[in-house]
């Protein structure tokens, strides 16, 4: 079960935008490997999840909302510690932003397929995070977005794109083991993103986003093997950069499974570092190579 989030709000008046030149307490406090081991041995558990307090799931406060704003879409399981890893990674980087999970889901529990195929919910949910992105915009102008989905998470990302208004659009978007059609209309979305959008998949994970999406289907509705596993098809955009895995992540407990891409050591090491300022996500660029469309580096 991951740790404690620890609310370190000091750290987004110590630095407006980037990340922290130093691991948050919560990075501090615990070592790396047991925080990796501890964050796996939850996901063997992960609907327990949903027993967690719900004012667990964001980190919000005046500074941080002043710096930024990340939003994390969870997969058709809804809360669980799987998104936990995702918000605890960011937390143990020393992201200054405000985190905050949205659950687009129903809540309720072992209804993931009908989360999965709920059409009408999907465009909902989308329109309700793509008002709730306006309304930040509107209060804090100029401030970076990013928006990070998880599995089905990475679908509902997409379409929250789609259903922005024209003139709002969010710093960049990171898709992690998304549950989206390979073919999607990536340029139809990417006046909506000032940067990129990163696309984490693994070969491997062929469990949920290959044999189970060819079952079962993507969140927008087509029965293939998934972005989250085999990346997009080439696409018009320039925005798109691909983060195929490698045996490398391996230390990071990324297993090359479904589960291993949101453990918050990963998170850490991989995510976290694509939401820096321009030197610092070339740096990434540059020491972890990324296969993919070349594309402006990464502001904020």
């Amino acid at each position: 079960m991951p740790s404690p989030i620890v609310r370190n709000d000091q750290t987004a008046s110590a630095r407006h935008v980037g990340l922290t030149d130093s691991p948050s307490p919560t990075g501090r406090a615990l070592p790396g490997l047991f925080r990796g081991l501890t964050c796996s041995a939850s996901h063997l558990v992960t609907p327990l999840g949903k027993l967690v307090p719900a004012r667990k799931f964001s980190v919000t406060s005046s500074e941080r909302l002043s710096a930024g704003l990340v939003i994390i879409l969870p997969g058709i399981e809804g809360r669980s510690f799987l998104n936990l890893g995702i918000l605890n990674g960011l937390l143990d980087a020393g992201v200054p932003y405000a985190l905050e999970v949205h659950d687009w889901t129903s809540g309720l529990p072992f209804a993931g397929l009908w989360h999965l195929r709920d059409r009408a919910r999907h465009r909902n949910e989308a329109s309700r995070l793509a008002s709730r992105i306006a309304a930040y915009e509107t209060e804090y102008p100029c401030r970076p977005v990013w928006v990070i989905g998880h599995s089905g998470g990475g679908g509902i990302a997409l379409l929250t794109l789609r259903a922005l208004p024209r003139e709002i659009s969010v710093r960049g978007v990171v898709l992690i083991a998304a549950a989206i059609d390979p073919a999607f209309d990536l340029p139809s979305v990417e006046e909506h993103v000032e940067t990129t959008i990163w696309n984490v998949s693994s070969f491997l994970d062929c469990l949920f986003v290959g044999i189970g999406t060819v079952i079962f289907g993507t969140i927008d509705g087509v029965h293939t093997i998934s972005a989250g596993c085999c990346g997009f098809r080439k696409s018009a955009t320039r925005k798109l950069r691909e983060m195929p895995y490698r045996f490398g992540m391996l230390p990071s407990f990324h297993f090359a499974g479904h589960f291993g891409c949101v453990n918050r050591r990963f998170v850490e090491r991989y995510i976290a570092p694509l939401l820096r300022d321009e030197e610092a996500c070339r740096e990434v660029t540059e020491s972890r190579p990324v296969v993919g469309t070349p594309t402006t580096p990464v502001r904020g």
